[in-house]
């Protein structure tokens, strides 16, 4: 998570900084927090990684003719890009209920090590000590978001909730297969900013995972013994993510 670092604290002075400019004008949408219902769409990017258990078990390697136990880390972290829809039920003054389905794009790299030091070796010429892990999970929330009272054109708010997420995308060539279903739960916080038109409202959260995202090797088509390892080294994967969104309402 450490390459996120820079837009996480972007983010945060601009939240500091911007009220102040924002509380100066006129009130923008006076009414707009009454109604009932409200729709919006969210952009924006996510930061992934992987909550990792490693099996501890001594594996046979076909390709080195070895014994080793692997050792298994997430070492790179690529944002990645996520949209969605918002759908908002206003349930008093101060709370609203939210449903906020949408599409996410993430990227992980696991990093391989054996306890011994050796090269990790895997099928020459795709897999050596780093897998990458692509997946494009469709997630189904439902949030509680908590206001506080409106100041100008800007009104800070937290929000939790969960729900459940469906994989869409899997390679199986790859020697790390995801599972397609996962819950989690997910907490955070933002501002809503009032324009003469819309409110914009950046939004910074962590969700995480419960399921085991690890998929077993019998639901592998293409993996051949030589890389079965990769697999095998692990015993358990969770996902972690931190989300930087951009909601337009």
């Amino acid at each position: 998570m450490r390459n996120s670092s820079k837009y996480i604290v972007a983010f945060v002075l601009c939240l500091v900084a911007y009220p102040p400019l924002m509380a100066q004008r006129g009130q923008n949408r006076p009414y707009v927090d009454d109604k009932l219902f409200h729709f919006g769409f969210q952009l924006g990017l996510n930061f992934s990684s992987f909550g990792v258990t490693d099996s501890e078990l001594p594996l046979y390697n076909e390709l080195t003719g070895e014994t080793e136990i692997y050792h298994a880390r997430v070492s790179t972290v690529m944002p990645g890009f996520n949209v969605g829809f918002i759908t908002d039920l206003r349930l008093c003054r101060f709370l609203n209920l939210r449903f906020c389905p949408g599409m996410q794009f993430a990227s992980r790299t696991l990093n391989y090590k054996t306890e011994s030091g050796r090269d990790v070796v895997g099928t020459p010429g795709k897999y050596g000590s780093t897998i990458d892990v692509l997946a494009i999970p469709m997630h189904l929330p439902l949030y509680l978001k908590w206001s506080a009272e409106r100041e100008g054109n800007y009104r800070p708010y937290v929000i939790a909730g969960g729900g459940v997420s469906f994989n869409v995308s899997r390679d199986r060539e790859k020697p790390i297969l995801l599972n397609m279903m996962d819950y989690f739960c997910e907490a955070g916080f933002g501002v809503d900013f009032y324009f003469r038109w819309f409110k914009f409202c950046p939004e910074l959260t962590y969700r995480i995972g419960f399921a085991d995202q690890l998929c077993p090797l019998d639901q592998h088509t293409t993996v051949g013994p030589q890389d079965e390892f990769y697999t095998r080294s692990l015993s358990r994967l969770t996902s972690h993510c931190i989300c930087l969104t951009f909601n337009f309402e």
